[in-house]
């Protein structure tokens, strides 16, 4: 008389670890929840930004535009696009060797 008692162990030991993998996974998506960090990630579909954050449609820093979402393509609107596109250009190329070791430097952060 041969027992199965292998199988029923595997069997049991398998539907433990899926209970303890769902506890351990509804424990650590309240905590994302509960602490806040859930409302960092902007990659989450719904997320709406704080309402000072929220920008309008016009120029509302200096070298920071924003087009309207609506409206006509223009040779104004072209120019001015390119105009500050060509700004964000020079600050990129006044960066001197930006794939080498001193790019990530303390320095370059601020730190």
């Amino acid at each position: 008389m041969e027992s199965n008692n292998g199988g029923k162990k595997l069997v049991l030991m398998t539907i433990i670890s899926i209970a303890i993998s769902l506890a351990m996974t509804t424990v650590s998506l309240a905590i994302y929840h509960y602490s806040g960090d859930i409302y960092l990630d902007r990659s989450r579909p719904g997320y709406l930004p704080d309402t000072e954050e929220v920008q309008t449609e016009e120029k509302t820093e200096e070298g920071d535009y924003n087009f309207s979402k609506s409206g006509p393509i223009t040779k104004e609107v072209l120019d001015e696009y390119l105009k500050k596109l060509q700004v964000e250009i020079d600050a990129l190329n006044e960066y001197q060797n930006p794939f080498g070791d001193e790019a990530l430097s303390d320095d370059n952060f601020g730190l």
